[in-house]
């Protein structure tokens, strides 16, 4: 790695690698990612990736992710490329294996959002270049980043802070508990029975934390936020889910984040919530635009994560 970085070591060794999982980074480098970032954010770091590309895949709907990407390539001084599966061969059948190789020779990187983590493991087996997993149905990494990142500016530091996701054991909760993890941070995850995160991935979450550190699964939302200093949730039916949603709503019942919840939290307690919000749904507009949300710094964050995460990878 070369000197743009030389105050970070412990990013040197992510220098062309992939970001598949939030466990694919170790502790000491998932710090340095924050810690970056909130240097980038701060105006105390320049790096400048000037002639790198990146390439866009999305095969699911983006706001925030593709902006973030796009306008963190910019900042650091790259280019992107929308590499839009309805407007490539990506869309027509192409196999992974090809794309992932002519792709290698044309940009420094990819970030790919899909639905599979299958797929997005194929791209990494047969590219050449650092793979950014930028969302699949399994895990959000680049989200947690952004998330912890939020946490440490509201609080100062991570270990032993708790925060508390209330819903849908999805992919944002994946990623909270296996980066959560790496970071000390106690992480309560409180959903209805039967919308538990992935068991497996919740052992391994426990296997990465650090001595007393709590990684658990409640399900009763009270005892999920009791005492935390975040409280976070996301929509009820993620993408792909649609068809799902009266359902949902009727298993969620009683698990919307509102003021009442909140109560119950440290007095200290932020607000997260990862975009797009349904209030009245998974969380209440009081919750969503009281004094206690960190909702909108939490999105730009995304940008300063991203930019941090690229310049490691890009080898700045």
């Amino acid at each position: 790695m070369g000197s743009q970085l030389s105050s970070y070591p412990d990013l040197a060794s992510l220098a062309g690698r992939d970001l598949l999982s939030s466990a694919d980074l170790s502790a000491a480098e998932t710090s340095a990612l924050i810690l970056l970032a909130t240097d980038l954010k701060a105006g105390r770091c320049q790096v400048d990736l000037g002639g790198k590309v990146l390439g866009l895949i999305f095969s699911k709907a983006s706001t925030r992710t593709r902006v973030s990407f796009t306008v963190a390539m910019a900042r650091l001084g790259g280019q992107t490329i929308d590499l839009n599966p309805q407007v490539t061969q990506v869309g027509r059948g192409e196999p992974v294996a090809d794309t992932a190789r002519v792709l290698s020779r044309y940009v420094d990187a990819l970030a790919i959002r899909t639905f599979a983590q299958a797929e997005l493991e194929d791209y990494a087996h047969w590219a050449s270049i650092p793979i950014v997993n930028a969302l699949t149905d399994l895990e959000h990494p680049c989200q947690a980043l952004a998330d912890y990142q939020t946490l440490q500016e509201a609080f100062g530091q991570l270990a032993g802070l708790t925060l508390a996701y209330v819903g849908d054991g999805n992919n944002v909760a994946h990623s909270l508990l296996l980066c959560g993890a790496l970071l000390g941070v106690n992480v309560r995850i409180g959903c209805p029975r039967g919308f538990e995160p992935i068991r497996e991935l919740v052992e391994q979450a426990r296997s990465l934390a650090p001595a007393g550190c709590s990684i658990e699964v409640v399900h009763d939302p009270i005892a999920a936020v009791r005492g935390a200093h975040a409280l976070y949730t996301d929509v009820w039916a993620s993408m792909g889910q649609e068809q799902e949603q009266l359902e949902r709503e009727q298993a969620f019942a009683g698990w919307c984040l509102d003021e009442a919840l909140l109560a119950e939290a440290d007095s200290r307690a932020i607000v997260l919530h990862c975009l797009p919000a349904h209030r009245g749904e998974e969380i209440s507009a009081g919750a969503i635009e009281g004094s206690s949300s960190r909702v909108f710094d939490q999105a730009e964050n995304r940008l300063h994560a991203q930019q941090a995460l690229l310049a490691a990878l890009l080898g700045a």
